[in-house]
């Protein structure tokens, strides 16, 4: 990924912001491994990927932008259909795993990020098969 973040202290204060919105999606993660199907839990994945997604894209984290929004893409039907089964849940624990890596990687001075998309592409293929749907498409 090659970013232009052009406000360092903008980079630091997403990615300190960053950590709380993906340990919160991974609380969620765990409240809907304890309760199938929650609502509540469902809504904050949603909320938390959407965030994320948005911010990162406004500082030109591109690759982080787009993994975050076609996660959430995947994860949104199941939510509103209050089908996020169990069997679901570790492709979704090893897509959040991949997303705090990605976070931890980004140069906090440039914000690149040097990264093969394979192993996005592998999560996000392997969630959305044991949800049923399609994969969502990248955007050029």
């Amino acid at each position: 990924m090659d970013s232009t973040v052009s406000n360092s202290s903008a980079l630091q204060e997403f990615l300190l912001d960053a950590q709380v919105l993906l340990t919160q999606s991974q609380e969620c993660l765990q409240h809907l491994e304890l309760i199938a199907n929650d609502p509540d839990a469902c809504h904050c994945l949603d909320r938390t990927l959407d965030t994320l997604a948005r911010r990162a894209s406004s500082l030109g984290l591109r690759e982080i932008a787009l993994y975050a929004t076609r996660l959430q893409q995947i994860l949104a039907p199941a939510c509103r259909q209050l089908h996020l089964h169990s069997a679901a849940l570790p492709a979704l624990d090893a897509c959040l795993n991949l997303l705090a890596w990605q976070l931890e990687l980004v140069d906090v001075h440039t914000g690149h990020l040097a990264l093969d998309s394979g192993e996005q592409d592998s999560l996000l293929s392997e969630l959305a098969a044991a949800l049923q749907q399609a994969l969502p498409q990248t955007c050029a």
